[in-house]
């Protein structure tokens, strides 16, 4: 293909993946009370009695809505974003590459809907320790624009991070990284992975970063063994 054809293919695919968005934030708008309920679940764990949230100004409740329905139609879209992506690139893959477009594709949204899942699990955790941390004299009294932006952000931030093994096992097929040298560099990994962990880690508590952590870390040597399989 001409660098041309390249970009009008580009342009389609952006355009599939903008209507595809649309229509999920369209979908979520609609069903935003039930969306903000459940997002609300944790809060609810940790404060069975007080957990409304309150808005200062009169635009909030909208900005509100907007904000959820494009988080949550980004999550809805994911199969869409995800086979666009792949489809974009398999042209300029061997015929015996193509045939891992699939897998990586169902791989790519379930890994990042099961991030999405363990960040929701573990976030009344971390929302108890934030909210302890102050001291026992704070009362709480939640915004829900800035509570929603901290949730959601996690759930992007562990939906993204568990990505990783995908990377790693592309890497491993495209010869540019081997099993064993995964294995060697071990060490340097466990490192660098606790360190990504505290660094994009959006609430910044001790259980986010181990529930992203560990998982990881599980990916790594996960990814080392599937390499082994596939070289076989």
């Amino acid at each position: 293909m001409t660098l041309g054809e390249h970009l009008v293919e580009l342009r389609r695919r952006v355009l599939i993946c903008a209507v595809a968005l649309f229509v999920a934030g369209v979908f979520c708008f609609v069903i935003y009370n039930w969306i903000l309920g459940l997002l609300r679940h944790p809060y609810c764990q940790v404060n069975p009695h007080h957990c409304g949230f309150y808005i200062t100004g009169p635009l909030d409740g909208l900005t509100l809505r907007i904000q959820v329905s494009f988080y949550a139609g980004i999550i809805l879209a994911l199969p869409v974003l995800f086979w666009e992506l792949w489809r974009f690139i398999t042209p300029g893959l061997k015929p015996t590459e193509k045939k891992y477009v699939v897998p990586f594709v169902l791989a790519s949204v379930v890994l990042f809907l099961f991030g999405c899942l363990v960040a929701f699990l573990s976030f009344p955790h971390a929302l108890g320790w934030l909210g302890h941390i102050g001291g026992p004299s704070l009362t709480q009294i939640l915004d829900p624009n800035k509570y929603l932006s901290l949730i959601l952000l996690l759930m992007l931030a562990f939906g993204v991070a568990f990505e990783f093994p995908v990377i790693l096992v592309s890497l491993e097929l495209a010869d540019v990284i081997s099993p064993k040298k995964l294995s060697s560099w071990r060490r340097w990994f466990i490192v660098g992975i606790v360190v990504v962990a505290g660094v994009i880690t959006p609430s910044s508590d001790p259980f986010s970063m181990m529930a992203m952590a560990i998982p990881m870390y599980l990916f790594y040597e996960l990814s080392i063994l599937i390499g082994r399989i596939a070289k076989r």
